[in-house]
């Protein structure tokens, strides 16, 4: 099934897609972001970005996935609410020793476990609407994908996309599909945002390094998709975020065969493996100065690292058959919206704070 979902979702996130969505989607949101900081810019107060930019990565999945503007930097919703509920929720299961959710029983007497199937049913109901509203649309207007980068101008969103597709799915595969592709890519991206920002407050030239940069290549006006290949210090700074603090810093995956791994690890079929990227990506046996945060590390004049040109020593994404599909998605979001927050604003980091990490199926404050 699941390479069946992925061959139907891939094409969607063609190149002409991600130029339109930076336009469309990236820019606004990260504008809109900065609009609603630049009061506390004033004067000079305490924000917690952490918060900010799970605003901005929830509203710009909202509308990427679905053409839903969940508004979550300017406004409250019981959507909004059930979306952050379901979320903590699959959280907490990924670290949770008993899976004692699996037991209905239990779900329909414990409080936490109420409120989250609420928050799952308000979500479920609220993204069947939505795809009911545009399946009625794409009949209506009879409209078909007519080209391998089709994109609908009013409307590019990747639900549009897949129905426009005109594959037979049913409408609670299709929810499901874009459900799990808004838990994949919300807190990721708000995540790595989180944890750059922090890594440039700490080292001051690398801050200066981006800012000139941004500067440079935008020269005060909005990024587009094309200027991403000139941001190259700044998506570095990304991509040695993700090395430091993987999202997620765990990989999980399933044998399906009896296999003997190097070492003489048995593993026998239905065992779990799991993968710590985290470990992997600060290894000293691997990695020069490991710990240290060196954006150069990656030649600025190279190809963006990944798994396959890293040797996979550099896994953020996974790799192989099951690699994530919106990784370019995801580097495009973080670097877009990166380089607008600096393009207008300057920040620093609280002085005597003590950040630490809560790990779950993201690494965050």
């Amino acid at each position: 099934l699941w390479t069946a979902r992925r061959r139907a979702v891939v094409p969607s996130l063609h190149k002409k897609y991600l130029s339109v969505i930076v336009d469309r989607v990236f820019c606004r949101c990260a504008e809109r972001m900065v609009e609603k900081l630049t009061p506390e810019a004033i004067t000079g107060s305490a924000v917690n970005m952490e918060a900010k930019f799970s605003q901005l990565t929830l509203d710009v999945i909202g509308l990427a996935l679905f053409n839903y503007n969940f508004d979550s930097l300017t406004t409250d919703s019981p959507v909004i609410d059930a979306v952050y509920t379901a979320l903590k929720e699959a959280e907490l299961r990924s670290t949770d020793l008993l899976p004692y959710w699996q037991i209905k029983a239990l779900c329909k007497i414990i409080p936490r476990q109420i409120k989250a199937e609420n928050a799952v049913s308000l979500i479920r109901q609220t993204v069947e609407e939505l795809i009911a509203k545009c399946r009625e649309i794409v009949e209506s207007e009879g409209e078909r994908i007519n080209d391998d980068e089709y994109v609908n101008d009013t409307d590019p969103s990747i639900l549009r996309f897949l129905l426009a597709s005109r594959e037979e799915v049913s409408s609670v595969q299709l929810r499901d599909d874009l459900l799990s592709m808004l838990v994949a890519g919300h807190e990721t991206t708000g995540s790595v945002l989180t944890w750059t920002s922090y890594l440039l407050s700490k080292n001051p030239s690398a801050l200066e390094k981006a800012h000139e940069e941004v500067d440079r290549v935008l020269g005060g006006r909005a990024p587009t998709y094309e200027d991403m290949k000139n941001l190259k210090f700044l998506t570095r700074c990304i991509t040695e975020s993700l090395r430091l603090y993987p999202h997620p810093p765990v990989l999980i995956r399933r044998a399906q065969v009896v296999d003997v791994l190097p070492g003489n690890y048995k593993v026998n079929a239905g065992q779990d493996i799991m993968i710590s990227v985290y470990n992997i990506h600060r290894s000293s046996e691997v990695w020069e100065r490991a710990e240290e945060f060196d954006p150069e590390r990656f030649d600025l004049e190279g190809p963006v690292p990944n798994e396959t040109n890293t040797d996979f020593r550099f896994i953020p994404f996974s790799g192989g058959p099951r690699k994530c599909v919106g990784d370019q998605f995801a580097l495009l979001e973080a670097t877009v919206a990166l380089a607008i927050f600096l393009q207008n604003l300057s920040f620093e980091l609280i002085p005597d704070q003590n950040i630490s990490m809560t790990t779950g199926a993201t690494i965050h404050t």
